[in-house]
């Protein structure tokens, strides 16, 4: 009940994070989702969670005290390969404290998290951290990633983001893709946190809490409607049973030998007279396939 979407690019990180955790008749429940880890002029990391709400509270306050062997914290990591590992340890720990009790209750031990962020040193990174404490990292061949309710507001993303897209722009995207996630499904819901992060500050460089007043959010939602309606009403309609030398546009011509497969009725169906196409049966259907 949940939708996060994080977004790499040349210029820094976009994240963006729904705020529902509970959708029915009468129980809605909201928790904010997105986390700072923020040493201005050192770090600054962010953790968004999609899941089992307990889970990932019990993940956050965890990794915000946890120390490896080494002696390395989230706030002294030389990298954010080594912050995603100890973050990655601290699910693993919450596991083993917690999966056998939550099990005899019938529930899974389920959590994902988008993990990103800057350590002075080293460029922009983005990660994301399964439920059994691996992780992934995002490279120009993948620039984003989403967790929770990712498949509506997934294909804007494809279309518009890539390295080289702009953190204005990549804001813009992230909040169209959220638009569609709402609009789309009950279990997500306002208010969102957007966070804007430009590469090399070492700080947050932009952050607002959106809810339904937000002027900026509410243009998006009315103005994309409005502007995919008249992309959608500027497609011409498709032209069937066109003459061979027909140009353009054309779904069907009048020598496509396409025919949908029919079920023949049974012998004792009468059949009225009148002129339709032959019956054409799947053993039809498979030769013709051959041909």
């Amino acid at each position: 009940m949940t939708y996060c979407v994080g977004m790499r690019l040349n210029a820094g990180l976009v994240f963006l994070s729904d705020s529902r955790t509970n959708a029915g008749v009468d129980q809605v429940g909201t928790f904010r989702k997105l986390s700072v880890f923020e040493i201005p002029g050192d770090r600054m990391m962010v953790m968004m969670t999609a899941g089992n709400l307990s889970i990932s509270q019990s993940i956050r306050q965890l990794v915000s005290e946890l120390k490896t062997e080494d002696g390395h914290s989230i706030w002294n990591a030389p990298n954010m390969y080594e912050a995603a590992r100890i973050l990655g340890e601290a699910v693993r720990q919450v596991h083993a404290r917690d999966a056998e009790s939550l099990s005899a209750f019938g529930i899974e031990f389920n959590v994902s998290i988008i993990f990103g962020g800057q350590i002075k040193g080293e460029r922009c990174r983005l990660f994301q951290i399964y439920s059994a404490g691996n992780f992934i990292e995002s490279h120009d061949e993948n620039t984003y990633f989403q967790i929770g309710e990712a498949k509506y507001g997934k294909p804007i993303i494809d279309r518009v983001v890539t390295p080289a897209t702009t953190l204005d722009d990549a804001a813009k995207c992230a909040l169209i893709s959220m638009d569609s996630t709402l609009r789309s499904n009950v279990s997500v819901g306002l208010p969102l946190d957007l966070l804007v992060y430009e590469a090399d500050k070492l700080a947050v460089t932009h952050f607002v809490t959106i809810d339904d007043r937000n002027e900026y959010f509410q243009m998006i939602r009315s103005t994309w409607g409005h502007q995919l309606k008249r992309v959608f009403e500027g497609l011409e309609a498709p032209v069937w049973n066109a003459a061979p030398e027909t140009p353009g546009n054309v779904l069907h011509s009048a020598n496509t030998g396409s025919k949908p497969v029919r079920v023949a009725p049974p012998g004792n169906i009468a059949i009225p007279a009148v002129s339709q196409t032959p019956l054409q049966t799947l053993s039809q259907q498979f030769h013709d396939g051959q041909q």
